[in-house]
């Protein structure tokens, strides 16, 4: 099924509108282009309506928020749901400010997402558990993230996907563990952001989204995990341009080959 997803974006070629960190909007842009999606990077409040009502998928990343970008964020969610437009949200550094607290509440009280992507203190916040985000990383230990990724996805009645060393997506229902990927990605800044993209593509292809976002982070990971196999790969610099080498040249044989993907039973 996951393979099929990979295959289906590509021959799509959805438009997955962003409003989204602009410290990693080059990046974002590039990771949707090279899985076989089409990225538009937009934010001007005048038009964002507009551009998601054309698109397949909307990634709302609060990374770098600014009055305006927030208003947009809003008024694109919006029209997406009005449209029955998947949303990803990615709530960066929720915990972090007040003006990020803020900003999430307002997306949450307004929008209906889809999907909430973050890290293991993020989703542990929203689930209500307390977590400690240090600028936008997570900080502590996080021993229950499945039971808060899985209380996150109830209470926000949408699917919740944590990254880390093992991602874990979640609705209602079950849990899922994708336990590929490598140590590289997290020395490359952008790779969260990315993940967001690679959710927004997969869901705009697959209304199920536990299988979206399964999908999105298996065939993530996995080109992560060949990039740093790669001999010319020496650091994170090398590493990043490797891992848009390896989301382009993706298959559904390789991601057949390498996907380590468990069910987790709540007891």
């Amino acid at each position: 099924m996951i393979g099929q997803l990979l295959e289906k974006v590509r021959h799509e070629k959805p438009l997955i509108h962003h409003i989204t960190n602009q410290v990693t909007i080059n990046d974002c842009a590039n990771a949707t282009l090279c899985i076989g999606a089409l990225p538009v990077m937009t934010h001007a409040v005048d038009e964002v309506e507009e551009m998601a009502a054309a698109s397949s998928a909307l990634v709302i990343n609060i990374g770098t928020p600014t009055p305006d970008q927030i208003d947009a964020m809003v008024a694109a969610g919006k029209k997406a749901n009005q449209l029955n437009i998947p949303v990803v949200l990615d709530p960066v550094g929720l915990g972090a400010t007040k003006l990020r607290n803020d900003t999430i509440k307002r997306i949450l009280d307004n929008v209906h997402v889809s999907v909430i992507k973050g890290n293991a203190g993020e989703i542990s916040i929203l689930a209500g558990q307390g977590g400690t985000v240090k600028g936008v990383e997570s900080i502590g230990q996080y021993d229950n993230i499945e039971a808060s990724c899985h209380d996150a996805a109830k209470i926000y009645d949408c699917t919740v996907v944590v990254t880390g060393s093992v991602d874990i997506i979640a609705d209602s229902n079950c849990i899922l563990m994708v336990k590929n990927g490598d140590a590289m990605m997290g020395r490359v800044v952008g790779t969260g952001c990315m993940a967001a993209s690679m959710l927004g593509c997969f869901a705009a292809v697959e209304s199920d989204h536990v299988q979206s976002s399964a999908a999105a982070m298996a065939c993530f990971s996995i080109a992560g995990q060949l990039a740093a196999k790669r001999d010319d790969v020496k650091g994170p610099g090398t590493f990043k341009a490797a891992l848009m080498d390896e989301l382009c040249g993706l298959s559904a044989a390789s991601v057949e080959q390498y996907l380590n993907i468990e069910e987790v039973v709540m007891i």
